[in-house]
């Protein structure tokens, strides 16, 4: 057996693509809380190797020894990889099979599970890469470039890649207006500052050229790289004057019209992300209430179902438009492709994944939209509500 041992990745669309399409069977899928800072993580990779044992249980249901050991060695190697666990993020998830090992740092925590099935078990990341809770907040002023990204359990600054300008100078460089004005913000993290002026010769409107220059090279290169690529909502963290400046010549599709009126030079992380997910709160809810009002009158209607035997049977003849699945909630089964009938087995049968996580899979593969959301915001009991297509 060859496994390919991949680099560390971020979780992205694409590559819950290519998951999703993976037919060598066994596939493990393992997800684990993990910490960033010392003493938490002293703990996380003892609580690796009991999940291990889980696989190694599982496994051993089918496979021969060796064969199980072969599939374990790279979890054992991971798991006595001290530098690897000091610098872990608040989860963890890694699919492997005979084909791959794919190891992918989360940056919120998640139920620690292990499943063992003939497709990997994906609803977590899919929980973790939608864009109803997630949103990106760049953090803009005339001396430096910031962009954050986060949800409602916390916000991360993101290493942006060289195409983004930091400075006014790295945008503008020989076009940088000539004498320029270097500004310096005086001030709290309130919405006013006393710009201090140096040099000789020096206008307003020259400062506002390069000003507006420099907005418009952020814009391109925020839009290009991160917004259209993620689809994320934009959030703008700057002092007015600049709010008005920005949002005159953006053109990126993804920012949105309310800001945080704090200069984010001096703004602490702590505070922005409160700030930034007081203001996406709102918007978050009201998609969860007009789906979950969607769904009541579809089902009224006969038009949706949180039944899981027709809602296996829509999803196999395609038609379910959007699919509200339960977070926590485990199902474990097999769904007949053919036919949609629904057969309920152990989840520790090396053939086995959660129904919920599998109709999730035969949805999106056919087009239509998976929300996974907490229990607390299920309009159904059952751990899934269907709105049909037709």
């Amino acid at each position: 057996m060859s496994i390919v041992r991949n680099t560390t990745l971020s979780p992205t669309h694409e590559l819950l693509t290519d998951l999703l399409t993976a037919e060598k069977a066994p596939c493990i899928s393992l997800y684990q809380a993990t910490h960033r800072q010392h003493p938490d993580n002293e703990q996380d990779p003892i609580r690796f190797r009991n999940l291990i044992k889980e696989i190694e249980a599982s496994l051993q249901l089918k496979y021969p020894s060796s064969k199980t050991n072969d599939f374990l060695e790279p979890f054992h190697s991971l798991a006595n990889n001290k530098e690897f666990w000091e610098h872990a993020l608040d989860g963890l998830a890694i699919l492997a099979n005979s084909e791959c090992f794919q190891i992918m740092k989360l940056k919120q925590t998640v139920r620690n599970l292990v499943v063992v099935a003939d497709t990997f078990h994906t609803k977590p990341l899919r929980r973790y890469l939608q864009t109803v809770n997630r949103y990106q907040v760049l953090g803009l002023s005339l001396n430096k470039i910031m962009l954050f990204e986060g949800n409602h359990h916390m916000l991360d600054e993101i290493e942006l890649v060289s195409e983004v300008p930091l400075t006014m100078t790295q945008a503008l460089g020989e076009e940088l207006t000539e004498p320029h004005q270097t500004v310096a913000s005086y001030g709290g993290v309130g919405g006013s500052s006393t710009p201090m002026r140096h040099g000789h010769g020096g206008k307003k409107e020259e400062l506002d050229i390069d000003a507006r220059k420099f907005f418009m090279a952020v814009d391109r290169a925020i839009t290009k790289y991160y917004s259209k690529p993620s689809g994320l909502p934009l959030i703008l963290a700057s002092l007015p004057e600049h709010q008005h400046l920005f949002h005159q010549i953006s053109q990126n599709p993804f920012l949105l019209k309310e800001c945080i009126n704090y200069n984010p030079d001096f703004l602490p992380q702590k505070e922005l992300h409160i700030l930034s997910w007081k203001l996406l709160e709102p918007q978050y809810l009201r998609r969860i209430e007009t789906l979950t009002e969607t769904f009541k009158y579809a089902h009224s209607k006969g038009e949706g179902s949180d039944d899981l035997e027709q809602v296996a049977k829509a999803a196999i003849a395609g038609r379910i438009n959007v699919l509200l699945v339960e977070e926590d909630r485990l199902i474990p089964g097999k769904i007949n492709k053919t036919t949609g009938h629904i057969e309920f087995c152990e989840l520790s049968n090396p053939e086995i994944d959660d129904l919920l996580d599998d109709l999730a899979d035969i949805v999106s593969n056919l087009g239509g939209e998976v929300l996974v959301i907490s229990s607390d915001q299920m309009p159904a009991t059952t751990g899934l509500a269907a709105i049909y297509r037709f």
